[in-house]
């Protein structure tokens, strides 16, 4: 709740307005609230963008086949209910049937349903599992409350590429695209620094770097503190068992505590390199060489695994002024490029030599 996704929808519907006819149904707000939200956003009122607060699917329906829209946004899911159920909106029963209703228009009326729905605690759809296979595509909007950064992620996409991934700051007059989120998320990087190391990440086909941070201290209590923000923590776990077996950097007392910034979650294995040299970093008390990037993939042995869209990797980072990127040496470039070192390894303990042994 609060993230943004009316507001999206709203400044993207506004759009679409432009050339096709467009029917916004909210359970969640007055047709009053929505008016309000489009002033704010200066966006104005267009014949083609026509506004209905209802939840009853017997009153929807009928609306629908009235107005002949090309879209339809249904906002949202979990409000909707038909008078055939006797549960309570929200209910598996009612998201199951409501959005089945919603499917067979879509498809025997050849128009777009946009449907919003709510997440869980765990990031899933709330209601059945059943919703994501009936629909063609699945967007996950997200990003943290406190920060003005807003991702749109796709999970599934039966017309083009999933995984791709559209960022977004929210300002007073609603959503802006970010063209580079990559020196965004750089603004308030600070070279020199114990505990931070700049990733090279990919994002469906967009690279993206961004700053990991790492927090080595000396625990008080046992077991000692394990703390990830933005990836998972069984990964955070199985990285530092690899360091104490193949680099012999005893742990155990320390707690551990390290952050994507941004908000941004990284789920791909190229982000193991950056963790391991940002907890080393915070735990010698020693910053890595300046203009340093890295991706790479570490397994239980120590050996450093390939990536995928290595040269794309190589190139954003360039691009962003890095002079020496860390890659595993089956992402070695062939071509050598102006102004960049570009260190290869296949052992950990030879990236580590390289970045602390001076």
């Amino acid at each position: 709740p609060g993230i943004g996704k009316s507001t999206l929808l709203l400044q993207t519907l506004a759009q679409i307005a432009q050339t096709s006819k467009v029917l916004y149904i909210t359970g969640e707000e007055s047709v009053q609230q929505v008016a309000l939200r489009a002033k704010r956003l200066d966006i104005a009122s267009h014949p083609n963008l026509r506004l209905m607060s209802e939840i009853r699917m017997e009153t929807i329906v009928p609306q629908i086949d009235k107005e002949h829209p090309d879209v339809v946004v249904i906002d949202s899911i979990q409000t909707a209910y038909s008078e055939l159920l006797q549960s309570a909106p929200g209910s598996v029963a009612q998201v199951r049937e409501c959005s089945s209703i919603l499917t067979r228009i879509a498809k025997g009326r050849q128009i777009i349903v946009i449907l919003v729905g709510h997440v869980t605690k765990d990031g899933a759809i709330a209601g059945p599992r059943v919703l994501e296979h009936i629909v063609d595509t699945v967007l996950y909007f997200e990003g943290e409350q406190h920060s003005n950064f807003r991702m749109l992620r796709s999970v599934k996409n039966r017309f083009g590429a999933v995984n791709e991934l559209g960022i977004f700051a929210m300002t007073d007059k609603g959503l802006r695209e970010v063209n580079n989120p990559s020196a965004l998320f750089l603004s308030s990087y600070r070279a020199n620094t114990s505990g931070s190391c700049i990733l090279i990440s990919e994002e469906g086909t967009r690279p993206l770097l961004v700053e990991v941070q790492a927090l080595v201290d000396q625990s008080h209590i046992m077991p000692a503190k394990r703390l990830a923000v933005g990836m998972d923590g069984y990964r955070l776990s199985l990285l530092i068992a690899i360091m104490q077996r193949h680099l012999d950097i005893q742990l155990f007392d320390q707690d551990i505590f390290l952050n994507i910034v941004g908000g941004i979650k990284v789920a791909e294995p190229a982000l193991d390199l950056a963790v391991v040299l940002a907890i080393i970093s915070s735990f010698k008390n020693k910053p890595l060489p300046d203009k340093l990037a890295v991706c790479g993939e570490i397994g239980l042995s120590g050996e450093i695994r390939t990536i995928q869209k290595g040269q794309d990797r190589i190139r954003e980072a360039a691009k962003l002024g890095f002079s020496k990127i860390i890659v595993p040496k089956a992402n070695l470039p062939r071509e050598k490029i102006d102004n960049v070192e570009i260190i290869a390894y296949d052992k950990l303990e030879d990236v580590i030599y390289y970045c602390f042994s001076n």
